[in-house]
C-alpha cells in the first residue's frame, strides 16, 4: 500500500477513535450530572461499567491498536491495514456491545459475552502482531515495549475473567472484588497502556538515546511492572519480603523515567526541533502528569498513605483519571498530531486545550473532594464543580472532532 493510502486508513481509524472518545465523555457528564442532580432513570453502576468498558475498548485500544499497525506500516511494504481491518472492526463492535448492553443488564450474559469477544480479539491482535514484529528486519527496542504491551494486556485479562465470574455468580467477597479490580486496572493502565505507548514514544526518540540506555529503561519498567501490581494491594497482608520487592519496583520505574527525562533534555534541540508549538505541550502536559504519578506511586509505599488514599473513592477515581486522561489520552492526541494522523485547525486546537483544562481542573475538583473526605469535610457545589469539568472535557472533544471533520485527509 502506498505512504497516502496508509495515512489515509490510519486517518480514517483514528477518527473513529475520537468519535468514541467523543461518547466517554458523554458517559462521563451523564454520571457527574446524576450525582449532581438526579437522573432516576439510569441505573449508576451500569453506566460506570459501560463508561469504563467502552474508554478502555472503544477509545484506547481502538486507537493503540490503530497507531501500533501505522508502526508495522512504516516497516512493511505490504497491505497492513487490509490484514488488520477484521480485528479493528472485531474490537469496534465489542466496544459498541458493551457500551449499548451494559447499561441495559449491568453485568448479564450479553455484556459478558461482548467483553469476552473483546478479550479474544486482544489474544488475536497479540498474536499476529508478534508475527508482524518478527519480520520487521530493522530490530529497535520500540518491540521490546511492543511485546511487553501484548504480554501484559493477555495478563490482565485473567482479572477481568474473575470479576465476570464473581459478577455472574453472585459472588460477595470484598478483598477477592478488589483485588481482581486492582489487577485488571493495573495490568490495563500500567502495562498495556503504558507500555504501547512507551513503544511509539521510543520509536519518536530513538536517534535521540542510546541503544544501551534505551534497553536498560525498558527493563526498569518491565521487571518492575509486576511487582508493582502490589501497590494497588498494600492493604492485603502481604509478607516483608515482598513490601520490599514493590518498594523497589515503584523507585525502580521512577529511576527509568528520570533517565528519560534526562535524555530528553540533554537532546532538546534534535527531539523538538520539528515539533510546533502545540505538539510541545501536548507532551509536556503528559510527561508532567506522569511524573506526579511515579512520585504518587513510590509515596503510596507508606502504608499509612496507600491506606489513606485506596480507602476514599475520589482519591481512586483521580489516580485513575490521571494517568488515563493526563497521560494516555494527551500522549495518544500528541502523538496523532504530531505524526499528522489528525489535522487540526483552529476549532480542533481550541478543543484540544479545552479538553486539556478540563482535566487538569478535574484532577484538581476530585484532589479537593478526597482532601475533604478525609477530614470529614463538606465542600459545597463540588460536585457541581465535577460536572463542569467534565462538560469542559467533553465540549472539547467535541470540537476536536469537529475541528478534524473539516480536514481532508491527505498524506503527512
Amino acid at each position: 500500500m502506498p505512504p497516502s493510502e496508509n495515512n489515509i486508513t490510519i486517518q480514517k481509524w483514528i477518527k473513529i477513535s475520537f468519535i468514541n472518545l467523543l461518547i466517554v465523555a458523554l458517559l462521563g457528564v451523564i454520571m457527574r450530572y446524576k450525582i449532581a442532580y438526579s437522573l432516576p432513570f439510569i441505573e449508576q453502576k451500569n453506566f460506570l461499567h459501560a463508561h469504563s468498558h467502552f474508554a478502555f475498548t472503544g477509545w484506547i485500544t481502538q486507537a493503540l491498536i490503530t497507531l501500533m499497525i501505522a508502526y508495522l506500516a512504516k516497516h512493511s511494504a505490504e497491505n497492513i491495514f487490509k490484514k488488520y481491518k477484521w480485528l479493528l472492526l472485531a474490537n469496534l463492535i465489542a466496544a459498541y456491545g458493551m457500551l449499548f448492553s451494559f447499561p441495559w443488564e449491568g453485568y448479564g450474559i450479553v455484556s459478558i459475552t461482548f467483553s469476552t469477544l473483546s478479550i479474544f480479539v486482544s489474544y488475536a491482535f497479540a498474536f499476529i502482531f508478534w508475527k508482524d514484529l518478527n519480520k520487521i528486519k530493522e530490530k529497535s527496542v520500540s518491540s521490546y515495549w511492543f511485546k511487553a504491551a501484548l504480554v501484559f494486556n493477555v495478563i490482565s485479562s485473567f482479572g477481568a475473567f474473575f470479576l465476570s465470574y464473581m459478577m455472574a455468580n453472585k459472588i460477595q467477597h470484598p478483598n477477592w472484588f478488589l483485588a481482581s479490580t486492582y489487577y485488571f486496572l493495573h495490568f490495563q493502565y500500567n502495562g498495556w497502556f503504558f507500555f504501547a505507548c512507551m513503544g511509539l514514544l521510543n520509536e519518536q526518540l530513538k536517534f535521540n538515546i542510546a541503544l544501551s540506555l534505551q534497553k536498560n529503561i525498558f527493563w526498569l519498567f518491565a521487571l518492575a511492572c509486576i511487582p508493582a501490581y502490589f501497590l494497588s494491594a498494600l492493604w492485603l497482608p502481604i509478607p516483608a519480603w515482598v513490601y520490599i520487592v514493590v518498594v523497589l519496583a515503584a523507585a525502580a520505574q521512577l529511576l527509568g523515567w528520570i533517565l528519560i527525562v534526562k535524555a530528553i533534555v540533554y537532546n532538546k534541540p534534535a527531539v523538538f526541533q520539528h515539533l510546533p508549538c502545540k505538539t510541545k505541550w501536548l507532551f509536556i502536559l503528559p510527561a508532567t502528569a506522569l511524573s506526579i504519578k511515579l512520585l504518587l506511586q513510590l509515596g503510596s509505599t507508606i502504608p499509612f498513605l496507600s491506606r489513606l488514599a485506596f480507602g476514599f473513592r475520589p482519591v481512586v477515581i483521580g489516580y485513575l483519571h490521571l494517568m488515563f486522561l493526563g497521560v494516555i489520552s494527551l500522549f495518544i492526541i500528541g502523538y496523532c498530531n504530531m505524526n499528522k494522523f489528525i489535522i487540526t485547525g483552529k476549532a480542533g486546537n481550541t478543543g484540544i486545550l479545552i479538553f486539556a483544562s478540563g482535566i487538569i481542573l478535574n484532577e484538581i475538583f476530585l484532589m479537593i473532594q478526597g482532601l475533604s473526605y478525609m477530614n470529614y469535610i463538606t465542600v459545597p457545589y463540588i460536585n457541581e464543580l465535577l460536572l463542569g469539568a467534565a462538560i469542559f472535557m467533553f465540549g472539547g472533544i467535541l470540537l476536536l472532532n469537529l475541528g478534524v471533520k473539516k480536514n481532508k485527509l491527505h498524506d503527512g
